[in-house]
């Protein structure tokens, strides 16, 4: 890639963000997510690019806008796949709960290596602890272990986790040790990514979520370190795209963030939709709206986060 594509993607998430803000709280989730994925659709293809799909909305099949396989952009000599999510969390917004986001992930073609459409067991920190996790241990040693390495009292450790009955056993682990609990409802992206963060209050991202989740929070600390681990798991034993899982490394199989997202040219965009761990969500005035997002490359190591002023006559249609 010759340009910093990343800062011309911002403004897709953007207006993704922008859609999917106003169906905050009206109990709508699929609502909200269709006008996302509409407007990123929208202002994709506007982009001077090609682009790949290969982590998308659906197949084929589904008549999604943005299916995985599909051809995006406006041409161009930039040729990249894309993993993306045009509304992370769409409950969130449903219900005016935190961590919505609108996520792309760019990066040449074949770098992204994209599970089945699974669960996944994950653990992700920041640069300081990325050597001290182990997906095969305990809870406690992981939790004694990224306290070690952070030089920090394990009573001083926030671990953050989605709050889920499935979570019972390890939240229950969790405070055996001392540590200090963040349980969300929604968006482990979010949250993956503030475990990364220094200053954001989150030390330690532990749990279960969806498997393409971990592909895009994995690609975020490709660009700003960090380790992520996963493991593909199922929560439901007629869930045929785990059943069918069969490739090098098998079911067992830990993945590293460079499994999943692999190379030197990651790049990493996110526009918050409702308030998050590290982003604000949509603000909307009189005259526009404001939103807030994070633009993020592995080449240069470069972390912005955008505030940008949006001036419209009338709501966006897309």
């Amino acid at each position: 890639m010759d340009r910093n594509l990343a800062l011309e993607i911002v403004r897709v998430t953007e207006a993704a963000a922008l859609a999917a803000a106003r169906w905050m709280g009206k109990g709508n989730a699929q609502a909200a997510d269709q006008v996302a994925v509409k407007a990123m659709h929208h202002t994709l293809n506007a982009v001077r690019f090609s682009g790949r799909i290969v982590m998308g909305e659906g197949n084929q099949e589904s008549m999604s806008m943005l299916f995985t396989g599909q051809e995006i952009g406006d041409g161009g000599s930039n040729d990249v796949d894309l993993a993306l999510d045009a509304l992370e969390s769409n409950r969130s917004v449903a219900f005016g709960r935190s961590n919505a986001m609108s996520v792309i992930a760019l990066a040449p073609h074949d770098q992204f290596d994209i599970p089945p459409n699974t669960y996944m067991d994950k653990i992700a920190v920041g640069t300081d602890a990325a050597d001290a996790i182990d997906l095969r241990a305990s809870v406690a040693e992981n939790l004694n272990s990224v306290a070690e390495a952070k030089n920090l009292s394990i009573r001083d450790l926030t671990v953050v986790m989605l709050d889920r009955d499935r979570h019972a056993d390890i939240i229950a682990e969790a405070r055996a040790t001392g540590a200090r609990l963040h349980l969300i409802p929604d968006g482990d992206i979010a949250a993956a990514i503030a475990a990364a963060i220094p200053g954001s209050g989150i030390d330690v991202l532990l749990g279960t979520g969806s498997a393409y989740a971990g592909v895009l929070a994995a690609a975020a600390l490709r660009c700003i370190g960090g380790e992520l681990l996963g493991r593909l798991i199922s929560l439901n034993p007629e869930d045929k795209n785990y059943v069918k899982y069969d490739r090098s490394g098998g079911r067992e199989r830990v993945y590293k963030s460079a499994d999943l997202a692999r190379g030197n040219n990651i790049m990493f965009v996110a526009t918050g939709v409702t308030d998050g761990e590290i982003l604000n969500g949509v603000r909307y005035r009189k005259d526009g709206a404001t939103t807030h997002s994070l633009v993020m490359r592995s080449a240069s190591r470069t972390r912005r986060f955008i505030f940008t002023e949006h001036f419209f006559e009338e709501n966006p249609e897309y």
